[in-house]
């Protein structure tokens, strides 16, 4: 185990070495200069050039990658132009937001979207099968902007019964004080239950949002699995001997259909930390995934490219994760 482990482990140098050149790249292809942007449009040519040497934009960028590269291997992201903080204060400050949401968001998915798999496995060509496959589908297909202003309109909007925007309210925001940047497990530890019913009312909306596409995915693969599983001989053997219908499904079946299960958990996890860009922005979500659509308006290289590998390097390490479990539910995998 530990041999591939330490496989995998250097299998990730390259990936993590390509990530960094491929988001140094096409940020510098993004038409826009960060020195004009910072000075405004009445800046003359010398402050500009000025500006310029002082972020070191002058320089070739080959140089500059490998002065990219150099300070991340020290854990230096540098600062942002916009506003001078360093990037690794803000990723410090930002990333439980996302995590918080992206967590949210995977255990909508988890409790919906495995037990509709299951049901429309067992439930094999039945009116149920067809009507959870095809939400399944619509939730695949709905853009997450689209349905995230929709769930604005319909919950915040028409009912009000929900907040539209932001993570805590103002009022609740003001007296509250965060412990670890986890609002939930803060107001849990400060026994502050107004505060625990505010943040989860915020996190409602952007959570649903978010979850809906790995929830169809969660539900079509566990069917998948299922409908492979269930059809194996030790599940027939199983019926012969009389185990009641739910002891199979549950005790037999599902946890050998969780190996291909395990693997999308991982994958579409990783998937929400970076793909919350667009959830954030239309619930003003104070995380990571704004705070880069921030800087890509601002053509705040630094932002951007420490957001971007940091969020790149975590669903890297997700991966690692998610093969390492896969080796240690199926041994033989550690030898192919």
């Amino acid at each position: 185990m530990w041999l591939y482990i330490l496989k995998r482990l250097l299998s990730l140098l390259p990936v993590l070495l390509g990530i960094t050149l491929l988001v140094f790249g096409f940020l510098h292809l993004i038409p826009g200069d960060p020195a004009v942007v910072l000075l405004g449009e009445r800046a003359t040519p010398e402050q500009i050039a000025a500006l310029r040497e002082q972020l070191g934009l002058n320089q070739p960028l080959p140089v500059q990658y490998l002065i990219f590269l150099g300070n991340l291997l020290r854990f230096d992201l540098g600062n942002s132009i916009i506003s001078g903080i360093p990037i690794a204060a803000e990723l410090r400050s930002r990333f439980p937001a996302t995590l918080e949401l992206s967590l949210g968001a995977m255990l909508f998915a988890l409790i919906l979207g495995i037990p509709a798999g299951i049901l429309a496995a067992v439930r094999k060509n039945s009116w149920l099968d067809n009507l959870l496959m095809s939400s399944s589908l619509l939730g695949v297909s709905l853009p997450v902007y689209w349905l995230g202003l929709l769930l604005i309109y319909l919950f915040a909007v028409n009912l009000q019964w929900l907040p539209p925007s932001g993570r805590i309210s103002v009022d609740v925001g003001f007296r509250f004080q965060p412990l670890t940047g986890f609002y939930l497990l803060d107001a849990l530890l400060r026994l502050d239950g107004g505060a625990l019913k505010d943040v989860l009312a915020h996190l409602v909306l952007p959570a649903l949002a978010l979850g809906t596409i790995p929830l169809a995915i969660l539900a079509r693969t566990t069917r998948s699995a299922m409908l492979e599983t269930l059809a194996q001989d030790y599940i027939r053997t199983a019926k012969a001997k009389g185990v009641p219908a739910v002891g199979v499904i549950l005790r037999h079946a599902l946890k050998n259909a969780l190996l291909p299960i395990n693997t999308i958990i991982g994958l579409q996890f990783g998937t929400l930390l970076g793909g919350a860009i667009l959830t954030e922005t239309i619930f003003s979500w104070p995380g990571i995934g704004s705070w880069i659509y921030d800087g890509i308006l601002d053509r705040d290289y630094p932002v951007v490219q420490g957001g971007v590998v940091f969020v790149a390097i975590v669903f890297v390490l997700i991966n690692l994760i998610v093969d390492i479990s896969y080796a240690f539910f199926d041994p033989r995998i550690q030898h192919k």
